[in-house]
């Protein structure tokens, strides 16, 4: 036992031998739809996996990759590569998203955190900024976490405030921005009776203004860039509910779609341009629509459009929107402490394991894997290596990527009996899927399968046991739909690409010559999610999982 009162051993399993190689391969952005032309991976020709699906049905099975399965709040998030990777290694669910903001502010740990402490260097002479959607929809933001953020601050020196909103109308009723807005009101009133400078600079419909995502249309984000940073906009008002009311009403619009507007003083000047010396928090914890302000906010090579001037400001996200361009750097809320994942575990009982991925998914299946910490556990017992991803170029331009570098030193590992568990990444249904080229997609997928081909000769020649699975859905599905599941098109006709991630479930599938008779998926399980995974690999080690990990999807019978 150690000092946490926890014993690292683990229980044998008392019906699984141990001693067999194991290959846990992840698909990255490999989910499952129906099929049809949009989706790259029934397109494409993928013999492997079509075998595992179309083989024992005990040996194949879909698990969830998103929402609640993997720690986000509601069924309609999706899942990404961050925490599909944190719950197939920990083995357990752990608050991502909106509730690690919620515990931050309810705890005060927020304001003890280095994001906080790098954005509090300007308080005593610069203005603290705040971006993001006004809304309690609760899908990318929720004014109550916005409520507190604003009383925190005060309270811990900031001086000057300016709010940039974006209106909502997507997630909640359309008009209820002005209710929002009248609310927001109040709050800053309050403030300004403390003393506090605090008011609202800027806004404009979500849809419209700035949260554009997947580089989809970076006029978007410059019209925010403008109203936020520039202060300039073709729309001016001495308050946010005068314009919001008055823009709804003149123009007819939807709050989705409130054009740009700046609040001026009686001189007609913008109150709140961001300036030199100033601190700017993006306050949506989504990722999706913040990465490309966080781009524009944080990069000084930047040539999506022309920012006019770049202030020196520091600038900190609610959370960390991108892990791999790990983007923003500075960012309010930590990722979860996770403790004793697998492993962890699994190094602790002698497991020999390897690790393999290209660059841009390399972090995923060793930092996120091993709940979001850096390096080996045992360095005399694992080998991680990375392969450098081709830069400088889209993922289209060489779909094929590195799966094929990345099997290769995956087979090398299985066949020179050194580790017990060889796992790796392939990143092309996902990264290839988010550029939105579908028939550079259908070739990522295929060489993705070829990939998977490599490893399991490997795993038969050596007796071994696989287990191949995905973190979340992407290639699967590559067009935007509406509530009857057709293809959307746009204004010209055209059929509108979907480069995002999906709420697809993906598969888990099982087998190898080192797979005792009788191993089979459980029945019992039917809302099963990537957390799960990990219990049924240890299982494949010989182990029991820890009692408060996710259960595992495997039982045996006896013939």
């Amino acid at each position: 036992m150690d000092s946490a009162g926890f014993s690292w051993k683990l229980a044998d399993h008392p019906k699984l031998p141990k001693g067999k190689t194991v290959a846990v391969v992840v698909l990255d952005g490999w989910g499952e739809a129906n099929p049809d032309k949009y989706n790259c991976i029934y397109v494409a020709k993928t013999p492997t996996m079509d075998s595992l699906k179309e083989g024992l049905p005990e040996k194949w099975r879909l698990v969830r990759a998103h929402g609640t399965a993997v720690g986000l709040p509601t069924e309609d998030d999706m899942g990404n590569s961050e925490v599909g990777h944190n719950a197939l290694g920990a083995g357990r669910i752990y608050a991502q998203g909106a509730k690690l903001v919620d515990f931050a502010l309810a705890s005060g740990k927020i304001y003890e955190g280095e994001g906080f402490k790098y954005i509090k260097e300007c308080f005593d002479k610069g203005t603290l900024h705040l971006i993001g959607l006004l809304s309690d929809g609760g899908v990318h933001s929720r004014l109550d976490q916005l409520q507190l953020l604003l009383k925190g601050a005060s309270e811990h020196g900031a001086k000057r405030i300016r709010v940039h909103i974006l209106t909502d109308g997507r997630d909640v009723l359309d008009g209820s921005s002005v209710g929002f807005v009248e609310t927001l009101e109040n709050d800053l009133a309050k403030l300004r009776e403390k003393g506090v400078d605090a008011q609202i600079a800027s806004g404009g419909g979500r849809m419209y203004v700035t949260m554009d995502r997947y580089e989809n249309d970076w006029d978007v984000v410059k019209r925010g860039w403008y109203a936020h940073v520039l202060g300039e906009a073709p729309y001016k008002f001495r308050s946010a509910l005068e314009a919001v009311k008055k823009l709804r009403e003149d123009l007819k619009v939807s709050d989705q779609y409130l054009p740009p507007f700046v609040i001026v003083d009686e001189s007609g000047k913008p109150v709140g341009p961001t300036m030199d010396g100033d601190a700017v928090v993006t306050f949506n914890f989504r990722a999706d629509r913040m990465v490309m302000l966080a781009k524009a906010l944080e990069y000084e090579d930047f040539d999506k459009f022309d920012r006019v001037r770049f202030p020196k400001i520091r600038y900190a996200g609610m959370l960390q929107y991108d892990g791999e361009l790990m983007l923003p750097s500075q960012y309010l809320v930590s990722p979860p402490e996770i403790e004793r994942t697998s492993g962890e575990y699994l190094v602790h009982n002698g497991i020999r394991t390897f690790a393999c991925s290209e660059t841009v998914k390399f972090g995923h299946v060793t930092f996120f894997w091993n709940g979001n910490r850096s390096g080996c556990f045992n360095p005399k017992l694992e080998e991680y290596v990375e392969i450098p991803s081709d830069s400088g170029i889209t993922f289209n331009v060489q779909p094929k990527m590195k799966a094929l570098e990345i099997a290769e030193k995956a087979r090398d590992a299985i066949l020179s009996g050194k580790f017990d568990q060889v796992r790796v990444n392939l990143p092309n249904s996902d990264m290839v899927g988010h550029t939105g080229d579908i028939e550079a997609t259908v070739v990522g997928c295929e060489a993705a399968d070829e990939a998977v081909k490599m490893i399991l000769d490997a795993v038969e020649k050596v007796g071994g046991i696989y287990l191949v699975t995905a973190d979340h859905g992407n290639a699967e599905d590559m067009v935007k739909r509406d509530k009857k599941g057709k293809p959307q098109l746009d204004k010209a006709g055209n059929i509108q690409i979907l480069t995002s991630h999906t709420l697809q479930p993906v598969p888990v599938a099982i087998g190898g010559p080192g797979l005792k008779q009788g191993v089979r998926f459980r029945s019992d399980l039917p809302q099963a999610g990537l957390a799960n995974v990990a219990a049924t690999f240890m299982n494949f080690h010989g182990f029991v999982a820890p009692d408060d990990y996710e259960p595992t999807l495997i039982e045996v019978v006896d013939n």
